[in-house]
């Protein structure tokens, strides 16, 4: 991937911000674009292929649109899309499993009724195997 020069966004949000001006959408996106590029973040050659920003290539390797506050996807001709998209719905799976948990270790704080504890129990039970699974699948 090229690099593309940042000179210029920086001198821009620089003279945005010691001018006092009032950010507009357009000038906090160009603020967070230089942020991004002070804490090591990349700009790419690469376009937002819902909004045509510059996407910026994070430490961690992912391509991330400022403007649409959004992770990336590259998708390689001939590569079928859902194996790209594979590890962000596993991390979207395990984030939304963990709320659920934390959920259910409430609500079992708070229950007196025996039944329901080993309903609680049991579901707890079965999040946690799916959150063990889901770990797994992550890690081949």
């Amino acid at each position: 991937m090229d690099i593309i020069d940042t000179e210029n966004i920086l001198s821009t949000c620089n003279q945005v911000c010691s001018e006092g001006l009032k950010l507009s959408k357009k000038s906090k996106d160009i603020q967070t674009m230089a942020d991004m590029l002070r804490q090591g973040a990349t700009l790419t050659e690469h376009s937002c292929p819902a909004c045509s920003s510059p996407l910026f290539k994070l430490k961690s390797g992912d391509l991330w649109c400022v403007q649409c506050q959004k992770r990336v996807i590259v998708v390689e001709e001939g590569e079928p899309s859902t194996e790209a998209a594979s590890p962000v719905l596993l991390t979207s799976l395990e984030s939304t499993i963990l709320t659920k948990i934390q959920e259910i270790e409430k609500e079992i704080r708070e229950e007196k009724d025996a039944e329901k504890l080993q309903r609680l129990g049991s579901i707890l039970s079965t999040l946690l195997e799916n959150l063990e699974r889901i770990r797994r699948m992550k890690r081949t």
